[in-house]
């Protein structure tokens, strides 16, 4: 025998099964707010994921209920009405779908996103400057990522995006990825009392808090007459699914109704924690030629800012939405 086994018959050694057996499903550790153990609510939709089939492709589940990359189609093509309906429905299942090596255009990004329904321009952020439909992100190192917070797209819109498509035409040599939550996996994870509470509150979103600093003094007045502020609810149901889905981000909500100021700010990052749940999001690894196309209400985005000063390019077209609501019980 060796020192080291010697070492070990001096242990008793007091487990004769797995920790967890016998525990029922997450519980908290004491003394904190957080849970641990198995994901339960998730297994269902793992499921009906695994169990779907598709005919005008190969689909690659990511993680048990969000993401999903797609082979097969040729997206500078274009593609006949019954590949773009099962894309659209993967989109749905999939909550976000991924493409590889699609050497498209910008040309050819938005005919391929005008198959989904009409685009949106972004008043508070650069386009590629021979289509205003594309949002064009050129971070460098005088412009570092500030998309590192969780977050669904525009919600400051009284009708946000319903979707959008990300392609990547400059990436970092390390870095940049980009992440995806699950908003009904977050709700369904809540606690009973927590759902009763916020089922029937709204939310104020503001561009100003986080579009604030590119608007001059002088069209401040102009630009809340286009955009008022906007309640939304804090869980809505999916405009196609009618999942309920968690609907409040950091970065552009202000308030919650009824609650006063420290009342809503502990509410709303009581609730976005639930995004942060790892077992609830995928994560997506950028090469060039790569497309996201995410679905704007059923999850958020994080995009990771750990490249700089590295070059990364990427250029987004979002498709119209209408308002999001919330079905009364």
């Amino acid at each position: 025998m060796t020192a080291t086994t010697n070492e070990s018959e001096d242990v008793e050694i007091l487990a004769s099964k797995d920790p967890g057996e016998g525990l029922p499903g997450r519980v908290s550790l004491p003394g904190y707010s957080r849970t641990m153990g198995p994901q339960t609510h998730l297994f269902a939709e793992r499921e009906r994921l695994q169990k779907l089939t598709w005919e005008h492709f190969n689909v690659h589940q990511m993680s048990p209920t969000i993401g999903a990359e797609i082979e097969g189609p040729d997206l500078s093509t274009d593609l006949p009405q019954e590949v773009i309906d099962d894309i659209q429905q993967a989109l749905w299942d999939y909550k976000v779908i991924f493409f590889r090596n699609q050497n498209i255009t910008s040309e050819q990004q938005i005919q391929f996103a005008r198959r989904f329904g009409d685009l949106e321009i972004h008043p508070f952020l650069p386009p590629n400057s021979e289509t205003p439909e594309l949002v064009r992100f050129e971070k460098n190192a005088k412009a570092a990522g500030y998309e590192n917070q969780w977050h669904h797209d525009v919600t400051w819109r009284e009708e946000p995006s319903r979707s959008a498509i990300l392609r990547a035409i400059k990436i970092p040599p390390v870095g940049g990825d980009t992440l995806f939550v699950d908003a009904n996996a977050a709700y369904e994870g809540l606690p009973d009392e927590i759902k009763e509470k916020i089922d029937t509150l709204n939310a104020t979103h503001d561009f100003l808090r986080a579009f604030g600093r590119v608007v001059p003094e002088d069209k401040r007045a102009e630009m809340r007459d286009l955009y008022p502020l906007v309640e939304h609810p804090v869980v809505i149901n999916h405009y196609q699914t009618g999942k309920p889905l968690l609907y409040v981000n950091r970065i552009f909500v202000t308030a919650i109704s009824g609650l006063n100021e420290k009342e809503g700010y502990e509410l709303i990052d009581l609730l976005c924690r639930e995004f942060e749940i790892l077992e609830y999001s995928c994560r997506f690894n950028w090469e060039p030629n790569s497309i996201a196309f995410w679905d704007n209400q059923a999850v958020q985005h994080y995009a990771a800012s750990d490249y700089s000063p590295h070059v990364r390019v990427m250029e987004r077209a979002s498709i119209k939405g209408t308002r999001p609501n919330r079905t009364q019980k």
